[in-house]
């Protein structure tokens, strides 16, 4: 069924405005961010979806921080691991929020884009590295492979962040699709993670074993599923619907 020509153009002329004030929107926050006066133009210039997107930035450095303070203590006792899983969820919740939350208030933020981005590499690329070095991959082989998983969700999200205007647009003018796997999928790999610590696979007993054990070369097989993910991270063929 066809839209009455009025009704067309006055969703029209909504969008022109939602899309004017989030311009409107950008416009100041670059004046306030070029501001000389004042030690606390940054806090003004930040929208509350800015301040939202640094509570999942929190959330991926206390994950860090909880998976450090594992190898510190005793290796029986699981609740600090527990916890360092335990916020990447967190991390992915106010992921989802900030961008609510911008729309609502239709306040769009170039500063928000970046630290969107940064917030993710934290919660779901770091944090997730952790872990699993928290939890025994800790091999020479084992930091080549986790690190090289860190970079393919760095180069995604800079991806990301350069052909975002780029790509195909919907109705309501999101991209259509994205360009590899989103980074917060990384939470599949936090999910078998919770499910090797339920079962107390770690450190000496991480399944699968290892190889070239003793050599330089020395890795877990466990963590060739991480850089198979950051294959999949930075695929240019693979194209996940937006929901």
């Amino acid at each position: 069924m066809s839209l009455r020509p009025g009704m067309a153009s006055a969703n029209g002329v909504d969008k022109d405005a939602t899309r004017n004030k989030m311009n409107q929107s950008q416009d100041k926050q670059a004046r306030l961010l070029a501001a000389d006066a004042g030690h606390f133009s940054l806090i003004r210039a930040l929208h509350l979806a800015d301040l939202i997107t640094e509570l999942n930035g929190f959330c991926g450095v206390m994950s860090i921080f909880s998976s450090l303070r594992y190898c510190l203590g005793a290796p029986n006792d699981y609740g600090n691991l527990w916890a360092a899983l335990a916020f990447m969820p967190f991390g992915l919740f106010f992921d989802f929020l900030d961008g609510k939350v911008a729309r609502w208030r239709k306040k769009a933020s170039l500063m928000g884009q970046e630290l969107d981005s940064l917030a993710d590499l934290l919660s779901f690329g770091m944090a997730p590295a952790a872990a699993a070095f928290a939890m025994g991959l800790r091999s020479p082989g084992d930091h080549l492979l986790l690190t090289f998983f860190v970079l393919c969700g760095l180069t995604r999200l800079a991806r990301f962040n350069v052909t975002v205007s780029a790509l195909p647009k919907d109705a309501t003018g999101k991209s259509q699709y994205f360009e590899g796997t989103p980074i917060p999928t990384t939470l599949g790999l936090v999910g078998v993670m919770a499910f090797f610590l339920s079962k107390g696979w770690l450190l000496d007993n991480v399944p699968y074993g290892t190889y070239a054990t003793g050599t330089m070369f020395e890795f877990h097989p466990i963590t060739l599923v991480f850089a198979l993910h950051g294959c999949f991270m930075v695929s240019k063929t693979i194209h996940i619907p937006k929901p």
